[in-house]
């Protein structure tokens, strides 16, 4: 299988969790893969494992200075892009809107919606010259259907939807097409977050409403972004994906 043959991917939050599962199965149809992550040795992990079609950064995505030498680093070593994750997430502890402090807000936003913004700015105009891209954002069912609790998370993430629908109008006559996810709460280092704290009698009350009966896995969200990353889905532009066994219905 080589659906991504001579593609060119940066995954944000690759150390870990979904940008990693994303990562590799990105590396495992063909593409070479730019793993960028705030943790430098979790990232530096992640692309040797890979091996020689993966290179890795150190990138905080709050700073457009370390967006753009993410940019540069992809071009430095594949010489295009053609596929930008926009993986990297940050949350508050669910818990009352009232007691998430203002830095807390501000690195929501900083992280889940200006870094898209700043990633937009880098390869957008790359992307239009070579004649196209897609650019993938992991947003999430919090966006969807909000929950208490999370409220500015959920907020940054139904944001992130709206700009990926309203991107992929835009961009749509340059060829680049705007898609995202939104995987409902998985096995990664923010689950405890989102629960507030991980115990196996509130894991076993989250998977009961989920109709499919259990947690997102990196693989589940890394398949779907497989799919929209590739020629398969040419046609697809502006989709909020649910990849949620069913929770949003």
């Amino acid at each position: 299988m080589a659906r991504l043959k001579d593609k060119v991917a940066i995954v944000t939050g690759a150390a870990s969790g979904f940008g990693e599962g994303i990562a590799r199965r990105y590396a495992e149809e063909g593409a070479k893969i730019v793993v960028a992550d705030l943790n430098a040795k979790g990232a530096e992990r992640v692309a040797r494992e890979i091996g020689d079609s993966a290179v890795w950064i150190q990138t905080d995505v709050s700073m457009k200075s370390e967006i753009d030498q993410m940019v540069e680093k992809a071009l430095q070593s594949f010489g295009r892009i053609d596929i930008m994750v926009n993986n990297a997430g940050y949350t508050h502890r669910n818990g009352d809107l009232l007691g998430v402090s203002e830095d807390t807000f501000d690195l929501i936003a900083a992280v889940n919606m200006k870094a898209i913004y700043y990633s937009t700015l880098a390869v957008v105009p790359i992307m239009e010259k070579q004649g196209g891209g897609s650019i993938i954002t992991t947003a999430s069912t919090a966006g969807l259907r909000p929950r208490p609790g999370l409220t500015w998370y959920n907020a940054s993430k139904g944001w992130a939807i709206t700009a990926t629908k309203s991107m992929a109008v835009e961009l749509a006559p340059k060829n680049v097409r705007v898609n995202c996810l939104c995987p409902v709460a998985g096995e990664t280092g923010m689950l405890a977050q989102f629960m507030g704290e991980d115990t196996p009698e509130l894991r076993e009350k989250f998977k009961a409403s989920i109709p499919l009966g259990r947690l997102s896995t990196p693989l589940d969200i890394a398949n779907a972004a497989l799919w929209l990353a590739s020629d398969e889905a040419a046609f697809i532009t502006g989709v909020a994906l649910e990849v949620d066994g069913g929770r949003c219905i």
